[in-house]
């Protein structure tokens, strides 16, 4: 039950200031107005306190009451959470929908997850045995690709005093009662977890799997872990977004959470509409029975944008802690920050730096050091890969979110707007972009697709940055001036480039490209450069290598050659061999 906190003394945007308060604590969350609205305790001074509220706050006034229930801003998490779609404080978007229409109305209060569904829960331990907190009881089949693994809360230990038989049952059924210290403890298949608080694991592992995304210029040129940090940084039209989109569809992730945190409502709205189409490549199920959607647009509250990271790592977790692997796409922090830094403003905190707060390096890495790979209470391995686009305002990465970012991840995609405008998809530049994720992961390369990985990608590196030398001379005297190993290389990367890098999200053949694709693709655009260099060597032209057959066939081989037909794609750097072979007579 609530009881009340206190009074309003001022209203200053979504910050209200109380007075006469002596019950809430920092990170409380309350409830404001006649119409309750969601807020949380940000500062307290004296007998005053701040709240950031996460709704519109023009109907407040001075002298409204203040309430509190005692508990920090929380989320639920159990059964019933993917495929959902949540706002930034975990309000359920298509029930209110059913039950308010369109428009969210001020003070709704949604339970976020169903308590009369009921769900088909199968034991796993027996009463007696003793049990800790973070270990699995039971499951539910949650949806026909995932099994969620229902876990003691962290908090519980004890003996087993009572499992529920295998049936059904809603959520607000107990499942199980746990003896400790000789109280007995209700355990249902959900729980409650304060947002700002990252869940307990019971050791932190080292990165050494690659998150494969199907998108060729990550995987092969700079590759992100699962348990990694990834920001995209680019202005506005270069593609974060759809980069992000391509990632959830197409990544070997187990789970994926989309946290819009303030981008346009159409780029979320585009999301809704097109995921549920979408299949997922390795099961035929619909792609959303392993996604959660929080939807938290531009034109919501400011400070519900800050609250939808912490909701969302707050799932992440949850669901790492049943040994899976989560990719979250956090779309785009640099709105998150600008939250942070309207509400330090409200609060008469001194600015720095383009008015961010002092602390914005510090929440920053607080969300970024959730990510990682743990052993989790349950005894399994799971991941959380965070893949975070920047808007730095006019592409400026010098500016301060960009900065302060890649101070806290390890791999950078750097999206290039001559790309973008050049129509180049996915516009991720080779030249800023890098991955520190190389030695993590080239066991798993190496023991998975080949050897050779490695030492083919430092050559194709190699060659776009001696490329980038080489236009720059191009653009002053022209490619005909050129040395013919020179002009070689010119036209290697402009395979590479066209070929490879350069990928069609509408084409059925060319969305996606496994590893093994991947790999034999970049071998036979690495052997046309040996074998031509040795021909240029002896005096052959490039014009006489351009005009064969085969560099077509290079050109195609993208969209030519299926994931069903790599074993054709294998006899392709052979054939590149012989073809420029026949030149040398």
């Amino acid at each position: 039950m609530s009881s009340i906190a206190g009074k309003i003394y001022r209203v200053v945007g979504p910050v209200v200031e109380a007075e006469e308060v002596a019950s809430v604590r920092m990170l409380d969350m309350v409830e404001v107005g006649e119409d309750h609205l969601i807020g949380e305790v940000v500062r307290i001074k004296g007998d005053k306190a701040f709240i950031q509220v996460y709704e519109d706050t023009t109907s407040l006034k001075a002298g409204d009451l203040i309430y509190t229930q005692g508990t920090p801003l929380c989320v639920e998490l159990g059964p019933g959470l993917l495929g959902n779609i949540y706002d930034g404080i975990q309000r359920p978007l298509e029930v209110i929908r059913e039950k308010e229409g369109f428009y969210i109305q001020k003070g709704v209060h949604v339970a976020a997850l169903d308590r009369n569904k009921k769900w088909h829960f199968l034991p796993r331990r027996k009463a007696g045995e003793a049990i800790k907190g973070g270990e699995q009881v039971g499951e539910v089949k949650e949806t026909d690709l995932i099994i969620q693994k229902i876990l003691i809360p962290p908090a519980i230990s004890g003996s087993l005093k009572w499992v529920a038989s295998e049936g059904d049952y809603s959520l607000s059924e107990k499942i199980a009662v746990v003896a400790q210290d000789g109280i007995d403890l209700d355990v249902f298949m959900y729980q409650r977890w304060p947002v700002r608080k990252s869940r307990p694991y019971d050791e932190r592992l080292g990165v050494n799997e690659p998150l494969i995304t199907g998108q060729r210029v990550i995987d092969t040129l700079f590759p992100v872990a699962k348990g990694g940090c990834v920001a995209i940084p680019g202005g506005f039209g270069t593609g974060k977004t759809v980069v992000q989109h391509q990632i959830a569809k197409w990544s070997d992730a187990d789970i994926v959470l989309f946290v819009g945190c303030g981008e346009r409502g159409n780029e979320m709205t585009d999301v809704l509409l097109n995921f549920p189409k979408l299949v997922d490549p390795k099961t035929g199920r619909p792609l959303t029975e392993r996604t959660i959607f929080i939807a938290n647009t531009s034109n919501m509250p400011v400070a519900a944008r800050e609250a939808s990271i912490y909701t969302g790592i707050t799932m992440a977790e949850y669901y790492r802690d049943m040994g899976y692997n989560v990719a979250l796409m956090a779309d785009s922090t640099s709105r998150w920050a600008e939250a942070l830094r309207e509400l330090s403003g409200r609060l008469e905190e001194m600015p720095l730096e383009e008015g961010f707060p002092a602390y914005l390096p510090s929440r920053l890495a607080e969300f970024y050091e959730r990510a990682g790979k743990v052993r989790t209470l349950n005894d399994e391995d799971g991941s959380i890969t965070i893949i975070a686009s920047v808007s730095p305002p006019g592409g400026d990465f010098s500016e301060p979110v960009t900065s302060h970012t890649k101070r806290f991840i390890r791999c950078f995609w750097a999206l290039d707007r001559d790309l973008a405008n050049a129509r180049h998809y996915p516009s991720i530049g080779w030249v800023e972009s890098y991955s520190e994720y190389l030695d993590d992961i080239k066991k798993w390369w190496h023991d998975k697709i080949s050897a050779q990985w490695l030492e083919l990608r430092y050559t194709i590196m190699e060659l776009l940055q001696k490329e980038q030398k080489l236009l720059q001379v191009v653009k002053l005297v022209g490619p005909e001036v050129l040395p013919q190993t020179q002009r070689l290389i010119l036209e290697t990367c402009y395979i590479f480039k066209n070929a490879f890098l350069q990928q069609n999200a509408f084409d059925k053949v060319d969305a996606y490209s496994s590893a093994k694709k991947q790999f034999l693709m970049l071998k036979s655009i690495i052997t046309f450069y040996r074998a031509g260099d040795l021909l240029v060597k002896k005096g052959i032209g490039v014009s006489e290598i351009r005009v064969l057959p085969i560099f077509q066939e290079l050109m195609r081989m993208k969209t030519e050659y299926t994931e069903d037909d790599l074993g054709r794609l294998e006899n392709m750097p052979g054939r590149v061999d012989e073809a420029l072979k026949e030149l040398d007579f």
